[in-house]
């Protein structure tokens, strides 16, 4: 964990999904890629084991104008020294913090290229559907005189145990989950022009939020 006068790298930030396209490397393949924008992540509030219990920096993101912002939240960026009208927070976990970084805004000096990330993000709502697209069901025969086409099947015995037990899959709401794809790369980073690309794909839709982290399987 570095830091300047103004910024500090904190081994996460908040980007926002911006799409997907490809480069080409060295060797003229293509490389299908994420772009991530960058946006203003700032240390709100700084927690410590004698006040709190536990030591944590809280960040935060999302810049909306303040008459969207509530006016507790308003004060809580005014008491760090924040200018920009930011509407979301979220909590990092690290074993030392300092009371100086309050109110600094987080760098990129953790995120060079061909640095390993985990990426979480909310994944595609589906809406209801059915057990053969939520969990992979191989379903009955198609043939005309087949009555078990796409249904669940027998989901319990008869009078033992006469219920269904819990966490039988069965249909239901699908999508909206909380999503962590491990061990991704960095191939990129233009924070003069406010993006990051990252291998493959990560969750979550277009334009919604991702926390990019340092990856916790390889250091």
């Amino acid at each position: 964990m570095s830091q300047s006068e103004n910024k500090i790298d904190l081994p996460m930030f908040y980007g926002v999904k911006a799409g997907m396209t490809r480069i080409f490397d060295e060797q003229g393949k293509h490389v299908p890629v994420t772009v991530v924008k960058l946006v203003p992540n700032y240390v709100s509030q700084v927690k410590t084991t004698e006040k709190d219990g536990y030591s944590a920096y809280q960040i935060a993101y999302y810049e909306k104008r303040e008459k969207l912002i509530s006016k507790p939240k308003l004060g809580h960026l005014k008491k760090a020294n924040i200018e920009k009208m930011l509407a979301r927070f979220a909590e990092l976990r690290v074993s030392d913090v300092d009371a100086a970084n309050l109110g600094k805004e987080l760098g990129l000096g953790e995120f060079k290229e061909s640095t390993y990330v985990d990426v979480t993000g909310t994944s595609k709502g589906k809406g209801f559907q059915g057990v053969i697209k939520r969990y992979n069901f191989q379903g009955g025969p198609a043939a005309h005189g087949s009555h078990f086409h796409r249904a669940p099947g027998s989901i319990g015995n008869r009078a033992t145990p006469a219920r269904v037990f819990r966490n039988k899959k069965l249909p239901g709401h699908m999508g909206v989950d909380t999503k962590t794809m491990q061990n991704l790369v960095v191939v990129g980073v233009n924070e003069a022009k406010g993006y990051l690309l990252i291998k493959g794909s990560v969750p979550g839709a277009k334009n919604g939020f991702v926390r990019i982290s340092k990856a916790q399987k390889k250091q």
